[in-house]
């Protein structure tokens, strides 16, 4: 199956592509969309797919046969099989209750524990209230430029032994974003470096890893990190210390840019609107 650009492109609201996520919006176009349609079903990685760092295989695929294509709306349905299976309905157009439906029926029908709609909205759109919404954001990097660094920030690697070793217990603190995993990919060596804020001997705040990766269109995108300070060191100067850090990585590591997504409201969208990022629209997540 092709999907018609001239079908698709007038509703998307959003710079983004199911199973890949995000995408600079110069490098969005009808070839996105076919080579993710191309490798359904393969477990096969795109070249320029952020989530090869982290596994072997593809988990998410497209449900080729239960794509809805036309002028006015595109729903585009994938099947993750991770755990007890997740089933994501991608709406581009006015036609989120018709896709709770599909979403309902592939559900039941692949037997996954959780179905859900996501929806996309432009920069000058109110989200929907009652979902998960993050916005899009894009960092530019322009030109290179020096980056203020108020605070020491090092590779962890760098760090003198005592030091660095309570990293764990850091990552461990915060689990739930994600450090954990990171931890056990940090100690394989399979991952770039990870940059941290430290006080009174031990690792306090940290990024990471610094990777970078052409996109489909040959530009160089750094990948998006982990990132997070413990809570009795956040409001002082801690995150925005290391998030300048990062930058100033990808600016000697030859980044055109990067792309994140915020939670609406949260520590890292008050900090990304703080440093100037552009917002690409919001990602609106509804679970059924």
């Amino acid at each position: 199956m092709r999907l018609l650009w001239e079908w698709l492109h007038p509703v998307i609201r959003v710079p983004y592509v199911p199973t890949i996520g995000p995408v600079h919006p110069g490098a969005l176009g009808a070839a996105l969309f076919d080579d993710v349609l191309r490798v359904a079903g393969t477990g096969m990685f795109l070249p320029y797919d952020k989530d090869q760092r982290w596994a072997e295989t593809k988990d998410e695929t497209v449900l080729l046969d239960h794509i809805e294509h036309t002028s006015a709306r595109t729903l585009i349905p994938t099947l993750r099989n991770r755990g007890s299976g997740t089933l994501t309905v991608y709406v581009y157009g006015p036609a989120a209750e018709e896709a709770a439906g599909l979403a309902a029926q592939l559900a039941a029908g692949h037997h996954t524990s959780t179905a859900r709609v996501i929806t996309f909205h432009a920069p000058e759109e109110t989200p929907p209230a009652g979902t998960a919404v993050t916005r899009v954001q894009m960092k530019s990097f322009a030109r290179p430029r020096h980056e203020d660094q108020p605070g020491p920030i090092r590779a962890v690697a760098a760090l003198p032994e005592p030091v660095r070793d309570t990293f764990a217990a850091f990552a461990d603190r915060l689990t739930s974003d994600g450090f954990a995993f990171l931890h056990s990919q940090m100690q394989t060596g399979a991952v770039g470096p990870v940059l941290a804020a430290t006080a009174g001997g031990r690792v306090v705040g940290a990024i990471g890893p610094m990777e970078t990766m052409s996109d489909h269109a040959g530009a160089t995108r750094l990948l998006p990190q982990y990132f997070g300070v413990l809570p009795e060191h956040r409001g002082h100067g801690n995150g925005r210390a290391l998030w300048r850090a990062a930058m100033a990585w990808g600016t000697a590591h030859g980044a055109d840019y990067q792309l994140l997504q915020t939670e609406i409201g949260g520590a890292s969208d008050r900090l990304c609107q703080a440093e100037g990022l552009r917002s690409l629209g919001f990602v609106s997540v509804t679970k059924l």
